[in-house]
């Protein structure tokens, strides 16, 4: 999966230059995994603006996201998914914003509202809204969990142009 998602990823970024077309995440589960997979391809620094890796919920805070979101709905919500998109997407004026916050493996002590491989998604692209939920069965290391998320992510986001 991970050779063809890295691929994916390359056509991606080939498609977001080739269209002008600029993207920045807020990634947590993914701890930058995607702005990484984008900034595989030469010239990528024409479509990737910038990236945050926002692992706990003071940093999603610090990055935008409103507190409000995180106490109401969970840092684990499709609403929380959709600020992070938001928030990234104002920070660096980019035509599309890519949120992502899920719980991979086993549940976090630090947030009672996890479920293990559940995982959800946004795209604010100029202001429209998309949000997405996966859930995932056990893998074998985070690393194939977040191999697995990015996929989900770049499957969709191609759809969006």
């Amino acid at each position: 999966m991970e050779k063809e998602t890295r691929e994916k990823y390359k056509k991606l970024t080939e498609k977001l230059i080739e269209k002008g077309l600029t993207v920045t995440t807020m990634e947590s589960c993914t701890s930058g995994l995607i702005a990484s997979l984008i900034t595989d391809s030469e010239g990528a620094s024409a479509a990737l603006k910038g990236a945050f890796v926002t692992y706990s919920n003071e940093a999603k805070i610090m990055q935008g996201v409103p507190a409000e979101t995180i106490e109401n709905f969970g840092v684990y919500s499709k609403e929380t998914a959709a600020e992070m998109a938001k928030a990234c997407r104002r920070a660096y004026s980019a035509d599309i914003g890519i949120g992502i916050t899920g719980t991979f493996g086993n549940l976090d002590p630090n947030n009672p509202d996890s479920v293990a491989g559940k995982v959800f998604f946004a795209f604010d692209k100029n202001g429209e809204i998309s949000v997405f939920e996966r859930n995932f069965s056990k893998k074998e290391s985070r690393f194939d969990y977040k191999i697995a998320a990015a996929k989900e992510v770049a499957d969709e986001l191609e759809k969006l142009f």
